[in-house]
């Protein structure tokens, strides 16, 4: 046997990322064409009032008076809304419910701070990028304005929501917080989605750029000495339109992690219970609790709501996992989130074709399976929205 022969590293890297972007943009075309956008399914009633907080048959019933908007009628009778009529019925409740009961539009009220939450691990594969997707889509469907904020070069949440950042040529976060004269009003990169009420800023590698932008800029000016500010001073500009924002941090301690952890009014931390993810999550907090500390010791204001620990790919069945849970459990006690993630083919499934369980049509999937995943989803998300609620002072 010869020796294997050597190549020039970058020809060959690039080349292949020549190639692998050349094909996603085949693929891309032939799933959604030029100028296409991503659409959303109807929902059929059970899930409209699972959503809006009431029951079926008042849903029916207020159908049958002729009162909210006119859904679709499929086959057997079945009932369907858009995502646009769902938020029409919230406003028709909110405005002839009872006046003890005006909870059907839940946008922040004078005095409710906009709440921030960053999506963050060291590791990668621990469900991040999913858990900020599904959350972001699950607050819009249960009435709160959303943004999302992609701020992983890697962009997989942007591609979740319909963007492929290495041909579309969207603006990112890093228009809005690079340090020259290039930088642009924060509004100016927030672009809309397929969900009525959730908009997001996208990602793309250009993002790294303040990775490198921040240090050159700390030994220059007081800007980059001050850079955990940028996020919060940028957000500070879109303050009225949003209730809730979710941040999808990259899976690393970089300035752009510190940046967000410092804009933040809470912090969610995914983690897969097994040894090596805990042992890697231990470094991260160490790492990070060091860093906050000196960034606080600098002046910045680093105060949070909540902090909670999200199980994700749980398999109860799993003896080995179980224990882990209970061994967290020992120690972190209320942080972590009662309610696990639980590993679906579902979830794996659904973004095989770039869509989140909100999006794809029950009938895609063994009913079993969708059932189970997104009955986990809801009681995540529903759990997260209740921290929201508690933090405004609601009960």
């Amino acid at each position: 046997m010869g020796l294997l022969p050597t190549f020039e590293f970058d020809e060959k890297i690039l080349s292949q990322g020549d190639e692998i972007s050349r094909k996603l943009d085949q693929l891309r075309l032939e799933k959604f064409p030029p100028d296409a956008k991503k659409t959303l399914r109807l929902f059929p009633m059970s899930e409209v009032a699972h959503y809006l907080g009431i029951t079926p048959n008042n849903l029916k019933r207020l159908h049958l008076e002729k009162k909210g908007p006119e859904p679709t009628i499929a086959t057997g009778g079945r009932r369907l809304y858009t995502a646009e009529q769902m938020i029409e019925l919230r406003h028709y409740l909110d405005k002839n419910g009872r006046s003890d009961a005006k909870k059907y539009v839940p946008f922040r009220k004078p005095g409710e701070k906009l709440q921030v939450i960053a999506v963050v691990n060291f590791k990668g594969g621990s469900g991040k990028t999913t858990t900020a997707a599904h959350l972001s889509q699950h607050l819009a469907l249960t009435g709160h304005r959303v943004l999302a904020i992609d701020l992983d070069p890697q962009a997989s949440l942007s591609a979740l929501h319909g963007f492929q950042p290495e041909l579309d040529r969207n603006p990112s976060l890093y228009d809005a917080i690079r340090y020259d004269e290039k930088r642009r009003p924060v509004a100016s990169v927030i672009l809309p989605t397929n969900f009525p009420l959730l908009d997001i800023i996208p990602a793309n590698l250009e993002l790294q750029e303040y990775e490198y932008d921040t240090p050159l800029s700390m030994q220059s000016s007081n800007e980059g000495k001050r850079f955990y500010e940028r996020l919060g001073r940028a957000l500070e500009e879109v303050d009225d339109r949003f209730d809730v924002v979710v941040i999808d941090c990259p899976p690393q301690l970089g300035f752009l992690t510190l940046t967000a952890l410092t804009a933040a009014t809470s912090v969610l931390i995914t983690v897969h219970p097994q040894m090596l993810d805990l042992m890697s999550m231990s470094q991260f907090l160490l790492m990070l609790g060091n860093f906050v500390r000196a960034i606080r010791e600098k002046g910045a204001a680093v105060k949070i709501d909540w902090l909670r620990y999200l199980i994700t790919r749980y398999e109860p069945t799993d003896v080995p996992q179980t224990q882990m849970l209970g061994f967290m459990q020992s120690m972190l006690a209320e942080e972590i989130l009662k309610n696990p993630m639980l590993k679906s083919t579902a979830i794996s499934d659904a973004g095989l074709t770039k869509q989140t369980l909100y999006e794809v049509e029950r009938g895609s999937f063994n009913r079993d399976t969708y059932d189970r995943a997104v009955e986990a989803l809801d009681a995540v998300n529903f759990e997260i929205q209740a921290l929201i609620h508690r933090a405004w002072g609601r009960l």
